[in-house]
């Protein structure tokens, strides 16, 4: 009797709350006011999501994954705030490695994205190059902010005269979900440095980053972390910076955990992003799917790539 395979589907949502003021006890009061995005189709998902605000309409990039792929791009949706329809989706960014994670933040008059590209080997800032009048429509490679480095899940933040940035690394025995890395730099542009104290947090609980660093109202820096103690993306929970310095990193795990069920009754199983988008919060939740249906894809995936390689 074969197994049956574990595939986990998620779905994204727009929440009316800002993430400093978001409880899960108040997540859970607002479950019936979360504007969910259009979901992305058969054996298809979006997750990931980080928004930009433009009046009453609100850009949320999200990475689309493809299980018959198996590939990650970066997709545009736009939500009208007042009506709450959807847009279509829009590729916004593929390149040749998977794509996710699609970190985006203004600064300087535009804007500008760290994706998660570590299968490139690299860390890399992208700046909106879009028209005058969608700008955010279409990307470019700026620079890398830390080469040679296959980090994930990186998320920036401007704090104390300093650009930080929390990441986690790719490694053996799922270091990129256990261990917590940091860098700092004068400017976004960097140059950057890696923290002496790296890695400042392991955990088996999970480190991994999930969306925007925030000063919470005690003044302190806090930034959503990746919860594993069910599996991978089961949870999101907050890590508090006491001390955040080129010398010294102080931090105290918090023990409140976000999870699926919270938002979503159809989607319980996860929640691994709380993105901040002004007064509104973006989060993504899943759901664990056990059809036979995974494994012929598969193995239609598989057979493709073998006929590639033997094709002139």
């Amino acid at each position: 009797m074969f197994k049956r395979p574990k595939t986990d589907f998620w779905t994204v949502g727009v929440v009316p709350e800002k993430l400093s003021h978001l409880t899960p006890e108040r997540l859970r009061e607002l479950r019936d006011q979360i504007h969910w995005m259009p979901l992305a189709g058969d054996w298809q998902y979006y997750a990931d999501p980080f928004g930009v605000r433009d009046g009453d309409q609100l850009h949320v990039f999200v990475e689309h994954f493809d299980y018959r792929s198996k590939k990650g791009e970066l997709r545009r949706l736009t939500l009208n705030l007042t009506t709450g329809l959807w847009t279509a989706p829009q590729c916004v960014l593929q390149l040749p490695c998977h794509l996710s994670y699609p970190f985006v933040l203004h600064h300087e008059g535009a804007w500008w994205m760290v994706p998660e590209s570590s299968q490139a080997g690299e860390i890399a800032l992208y700046r909106a190059a879009g028209g005058a009048d969608d700008p955010t429509s279409a990307w470019i490679r700026v620079a890398p902010l830390l080469a040679g480095v296959p980090g994930v899940d990186a998320s920036v933040v401007l704090h104390d005269g300093l650009w930080w940035m929390f990441y986690a690394v790719i490694g053996p025995n799922k270091k990129d979900q256990r261990e917590l890395h940091v860098a700092y730099a004068p400017d976004l542009t960097g140059p950057w440095t890696v923290h002496a104290g790296n890695p400042v947090l392991t955990s088996e609980h999970g480190a991994r980053p999930a969306g925007t660093p925030f000063v919470g109202h005690d003044g302190k820096m806090h930034l959503p972390v990746q919860d594993r103690r069910s599996g991978y993306g089961s949870g999101t929970r907050l890590l508090r910076f006491d001390q955040l310095s080129p010398s010294s990193i102080q931090l105290e795990d918090q023990r409140t955990v976000y999870t699926g069920d919270l938002a979503h009754a159809d989607f319980p199983d996860g929640l691994h992003t709380l993105s901040a988008c002004g007064d509104l919060t973006l989060l993504d939740v899943k759901r664990i799917d056990r059809s036979r249906t995974r494994t012929l894809i598969d193995m239609k995936r598989r057979l493709r790539r073998a006929v590639r390689r033997v094709m002139p």
